[in-house]
């Protein structure tokens, strides 16, 4: 990564249509403010949670952070970190998890969310909770010529 991005270039291939079985992994946990579910301070929160990790001297696993919206005003943001961080909440998620990748514009989320229950249920699987990893930011996405999105939904049989 340059000084010029703020997020890695996404590659897609571990990601899309791949089951990730997750033991105790960790991540730390803030809430976004959304109206109608738009993000409103995404990018603050963003920056706080960085400027914990790096005070800790963790790191960000695979730069991800999952989106969970819980309500038209809240989303939870979960960042996987490789330690416990001081003066955060910290969550361990585990469990088996299916994800896949989409791409194009951000107002597409809602039919990506639709197709992803479909595939889900393809796959033979019930969702259990879903999350949105948004890869990289506007700014990052327009760089690289690519918004990638990936859904990732704990599941079950």
């Amino acid at each position: 990564m340059d000084e010029d991005e703020c997020c890695p270039k996404f590659d897609k291939k571990p990601w899309d249509g791949k089951i990730l079985e997750w033991k105790n992994k960790r991540f730390i946990k803030d809430k976004v403010f959304t109206i109608f579910y738009m993000p409103m301070n995404f990018g603050s929160v963003m920056k706080r949670l960085d400027k914990k990790v790096k005070k800790a001297g963790a790191k960000m696993p695979d730069s991800l952070c999952l989106s969970e919206h819980t309500s038209k005003w809240n989303m939870d943001l979960y960042m996987a970190v490789d330690k416990e961080i001081p003066d955060v909440e910290n969550v361990v998620l585990g469990g088996k998890f299916l994800s896949k990748v989409y791409e194009g514009p951000y107002n597409d989320t809602g039919r990506w969310c639709d197709d992803f229950k479909s595939y889900v249920r393809k796959k033979g699987y019930e969702i259990k909770k879903q999350y949105i990893w948004y890869t990289t930011c506007p700014n990052c996405a327009k760089k690289y010529g690519k918004n990638y999105i990936a859904i990732i939904a704990e599941v079950e049989r």
